[in-house]
């Protein structure tokens, strides 16, 4: 096979972050024929996507699927290679446990909003329904330039469809806390809808209107394996093409030269035309701190979320039937409940069933933002406070074979009322920078297909100013 090999002659870029957005960067510079040295600071490249085993089963350690109405996560998976080891769930049936009984997970919703009360079946009560349906009957009321989606939810809906619904789900997604989050950044075409429609009710119809016009398919997609094989293959490519990868190589500062950029590391001083920063919000503002202060003041606000998965492994035949159906179940945090959620991953992903099927494999997650001093346990006590709350949400009485704690420090970035003007502010400073863009999850989404979106439009910007050099050279005088 015919490889073709990058000219660094058109100039070399430095991606600084090994996660999937510095993967997905790097692998689009590429494109356009330059050099890439990517330099990750740990020993393993893929962030939060981490694919691992458990007693000999394929799993995944860290974000375990993608979602498939988004193109970007797809496409660069299809890009490396990994066409044929895309996978939808083998079920997309979960439950909330919540009131003490495991309920429905509703359909007709929007993150959560419902756009009829009539499709919650019984996981509010009675008064908690009626504040559903009087939604429809209030005046509209504005947004302003962003609003908090739990607190907007609960002043037209009630808090119980926030605390029940939109706060397992929403939050969850991000580990974080409804109330605080903006739904501008987090939710933002139910923003624009609502805008639009003057009411939850007129908004979620209207998006699920438009979604029945899509292209049938799943809603989120898997890769045979793990996602974790997802930055693997992305890695492979990238060294296939001449770029180079340097794990174990942290970054301690970066400073602006009259031609381009000086990246230093604990061993040498690296050379670059241009620079992208696909780093956490901490790491990229201390890296900015000298060269643009106003975007990193902004970068250090940015708060994270930790949590913990705890991941089992039982046998088949001790289990005596007594999992219920479907993928999991979601636990709102207003029934005091330790674990968060839990997924039968066996049962989501045949290819988990495939890998072991004389066992049954799950996992709990545990922590979130506000909730985490749970992480600081020996990773026993977590795995016997999630035997403790499995027990009591579906009967599991057996005792795991084994047992993987995974603990994610600062996993997931919290969007809180203002988030967008922030990433706004950030991006204008970045821009007064000459050849270097930031990207990753701290600005425009948390999921994989939202973080490679951002990863592409970082790399095509700095290919733009490279292609035109006074576009590189034509900030060098504001300092």
């Amino acid at each position: 096979m015919n490889v073709d090999h990058a000219d660094t002659s058109h100039g070399r870029v430095v991606v600084i972050g090994g996660g999937i957005a510095g993967l997905a960067a790097a692998h689009r510079v590429l494109r356009s024929g330059r050099g890439v040295t990517l330099l990750e600071a740990t020993d393993r490249l893929g962030g939060k996507l981490h694919a691992g085993e458990i007693a000999g089963a394929p799993v995944d350690l860290g974000a375990e699927s993608m979602l498939a109405r988004r193109p970007e996560a797809l496409d660069l998976a299809r890009a490396v290679g990994l066409d044929d080891r895309l996978r939808p769930p083998a079920t997309a049936t979960a439950s909330i446990w919540t009131r003490d009984a495991l309920r429905p997970m509703p359909k007709g919703h929007v993150m959560g909003v419902p756009g009829d009360a009539r499709s919650l079946g019984d996981l509010l009560s009675a008064e908690g329904l009626r504040a559903v349906d009087r939604e429809r009957e209030l005046p509209a009321a504005a947004l302003g330039d962003d609003v908090a989606i739990g607190a907007y939810v609960a002043g037209r809906m009630g808090r119980e469809i926030v605390d029940r619904l939109v706060e397992p789900l929403l939050g969850g997604v991000y580990a974080g806390d409804s109330y605080r989050i903006s739904m501008r950044a987090a939710v933002p075409k139910l923003f624009d809808a609502v805008h639009a429609h003057g009411t939850l009710t007129g908004a979620v119809h209207a998006l699920q209107s438009a979604a029945a016009q899509a292209p049938a398919g799943p809603a989120f997609m898997g890769v045979e394996g793990g996602v974790g094989r997802l930055p693997l293959a992305v890695a492979d490519a990238i060294t296939a093409r001449g770029g180079e990868i340097r794990t174990e190589t942290p970054v301690h500062g970066l400073t602006r030269r009259t031609h381009g950029w000086e990246i230093r590391t604990d061993k040498e001083a690296v050379h670059a035309d241009a620079v992208i920063l696909a780093t956490p919000a901490w790491s990229a503002s201390a890296l900015l701190a000298a060269e643009s202060p106003a975007a990193s003041a902004d970068l250090a606000t940015v708060e994270y979320a930790s949590m913990a998965l705890v991941t089992l492994a039982f046998r088949r035949a001790d289990l005596a039937g007594t999992m219920p159906a479907g993928s999991g179940f979601l636990v709102p945090p207003v029934d005091g409940r330790t674990i968060k959620a839990s997924t039968f991953s066996s049962q989501k992903w045949q290819w988990v069933a495939d890998g072991a099927d004389d066992l049954f494999v799950l996992r709990t997650s545990v922590g979130r933002y506000g909730d985490e001093e749970h992480l600081a346990w020996d990773d026993a006590d977590l795995v016997a406070v999630s035997l403790r709350d499995l027990g009591e949400a579906v009967g599991l009485a057996a005792k795991p074979v084994a047992t993987e704690v995974t603990r994610w420090i600062g996993g997931l970035p919290q969007y809180p009322v203002g988030h967008h003007a922030r990433v706004a502010r950030i991006r204008d400073a970045v821009a007064k920078l000459p050849a270097l863009r930031v990207c990753g999850a701290a600005y425009d989404g948390v999921g994989i297909p939202a973080v490679v979106a951002d990863a592409w439009r970082a790399a095509d910007e700095i290919d733009e100013m490279l292609a035109t050099p006074t576009l590189a050279r034509s900030t060098e005088s504001d300092e």
